[in-house]
């Protein structure tokens, strides 16, 4: 597929003025307000993976409604030295991590508690929060490491109502009426806001900070969004949303630019949108309303954390217009100028840079988080 969209010369300059409506702010407030009363947690239930530098726990926390959300949370084995695993007697060498911590054997074990399990963990380290893409769940808990073994602790969101497209699947539902019904989760309650079923996944996405942020072991003002596609998306709204998140990292974030991209192309979520106004005539104008209320930019807008985008001006599924509307106006309404960077693969398409634009996230990150922790050390705010 060729360039569809702007030359990179016009992305580089595209600030569209985007439909916003008034109550936005108040419609997040009240989302937010009324699903953050309660502790997130609910559970927290160590997993044998069969890895061993690895420990994982299997989480439940409260998302949107208080209904139960999944996760996987996994910590680096050895990252503070010598850690039992697996309950018995193995001890891995103290030169893992360096700084030869020995964890109580129950750790990894059967029957441990939350306490005595994660914060025994080790070190308090920074978090990385991942969304899943489009159709995706959280699948199985060793299809994603490269967080934790930079030596991360790790939260995969699973996808409330979706795992059915791609992937391992997932085992969150959603049991909101309006999840029923059109071709994807896209369309799930897209003629009222309230209804949206991305009112619930990014009330999800939120609490996913608070409950890792609730575990032992993590480093709150540390915690940092991560996604790709539709996880991007996600990451973007939780920027917006959350405002001492510590960075973000996106690549190809889906729901920026919304009615340009319907205008542009018909692959992925906006195929389906799109196929379901081909069906429901008339009912476009309340669409596009309730789209505008998870509107990408507008998150992007709002946000204050150091960020790091990625995006394939080939890419037909988000077009490249959108990620640079979101790119070009993140935290202009916030005064905070915070540090940005974009890199562009200009003959990828939805893949993005795909390992190279992962080893840019490695790197961009640790110099991020170094440069957060040496503010601490200061008293910087």
């Amino acid at each position: 597929m060729p360039a569809f969209d702007l030359p990179l010369s016009e992305l580089e300059r595209h600030r569209p003025d985007i439909e916003e409506p008034a109550d936005f702010d108040a419609f997040w407030r009240d989302t937010l307000t009324s699903a953050g009363e309660t502790d997130p947690l609910m559970a927290v239930r160590p997993v044998e993976t069969g890895l061993r530098l690895t420990r994982t726990w299997d989480v439940t926390f409260r998302g949107f409604g208080g209904d139960p959300v999944r996760a996987w949370f996994s910590r680096p084995v050895g990252v503070g030295g010598g850690v039992r695993v697996g309950g018995g007697d193995e001890v891995l060498p103290a030169g893992v991590g360096g700084r030869g911590e020995v964890l109580p054997a129950a750790v990894g074990g059967r029957g441990e508690t939350l306490q005595a399990g994660v914060s025994g963990a080790g070190e308090t380290l920074p978090a990385v929060v991942e969304f899943a893409g489009y159709g995706r769940g959280r699948g199985l808990p060793h299809e994603r490491l490269t967080w934790v073994n930079a030596g991360y602790a790790h939260l995969l969101m699973d996808n409330r109502g979706q795992g059915d497209q791609y992937g391992c699947g997932g085992d969150t539902p959603d049991p909101h009426a309006a999840a029923a019904g059109g071709p994807g989760p896209a369309v799930r309650g897209l003629l009222a806001a309230e209804d949206y079923h991305y009112r619930r996944l990014i009330t999800d996405a939120v609490r996913a900070v608070a409950a890792v942020r609730a575990l032992p072991g993590v480093a709150p003002e540390r915690t940092v969004a991560v996604g790709n596609s539709q996880g991007g998306g996600l990451a973007l709204a939780v920027a917006g949303l959350v405002p001492d998140l510590a960075a973000l990292l996106v690549t190809a974030p889906l729901l920026c630019g919304i009615r340009r991209a319907l205008d542009l192309t018909d692959a992925g979520p906006y195929g389906e949108i799109a196929a379901y106004l081909a069906v429901h005539r008339g009912a476009e104008d309340a669409a596009c309303r309730t789209l505008s209320y998870v509107e990408g930019v507008s998150f992007a807008r709002r946000a204050q954390a150091p960020a790091h985008f990625g995006v394939g001006l080939r890419d037909t599924v988000c077009p490249p217009s959108g990620v640079y509307a979101a790119f070009n106006r993140y935290a202009e309404l916030t005064g905070k100028g915070p540090r940005k960077e974009i890199h562009a693969y200009p003959f990828n398409g939805h893949e993005g840079g795909e390992a190279v634009q992962v080893r840019r996230q490695l790197e961009w990150l640790r110099a991020v988080l170094d440069e957060v922790s040496d503010d601490a050390g200061r008293g910087v705010r």
